[in-house]
């Protein structure tokens, strides 16, 4: 039997999250990120688990019978750094970003101050367009 996914939707307040985030620039970091992501999204923004910022909902189905649903677009504002959970993105849409550091699925930026805003912007409308195709509202 598959486990459930640990990471779903719930009625946390975003608000109540964006307030514990520290220190007070990554703080402010993320209302910028929310407000942004709302905008480019047109979604409101909703808990995901404990941490996670998100805008929008999909469901996907790996071809192993696993399932669920998650959010389009997102983000977590982290103490280290802000995440941001981006899909569809190829190596170089990130080189003109400025400072930042990439994983599996994410992206890592310490400080908006560091990066070109606008990239972002570009980077967030592109994942936003990837899962419009792949996953039609």
């Amino acid at each position: 039997m598959a486990q459930p996914n640990k990471t779903v939707e719930n009625d946390a307040a975003v608000e109540d999250c964006l307030d514990r985030v520290e220190p007070p620039e990554r703080q402010a970091d993320g209302r910028t990120v929310a407000a942004l992501m709302a905008r480019l999204s047109g979604e409101t923004a909703h808990m995901w688990g404990a941490g996670i910022i998100g805008f929008g909902r999909y469901h996907y189905r790996y071809d192993s019978g696993r399932e669920g649903d998650m959010c389009r677009i997102g983000f977590a504002p982290r103490k280290a750094e802000l995440v941001f959970y981006l899909a569809g993105l190829d190596e170089a849409d990130f080189a003109p970003l400025g400072r930042h550091r990439r994983g599996k699925g994410c992206l890592y930026i310490k400080r908006l101050s560091q990066i070109d805003m606008a990239v972002l912007e570009r980077l967030i409308v592109q994942s936003i367009d990837h899962m419009d195709r792949i996953y039609p509202r």
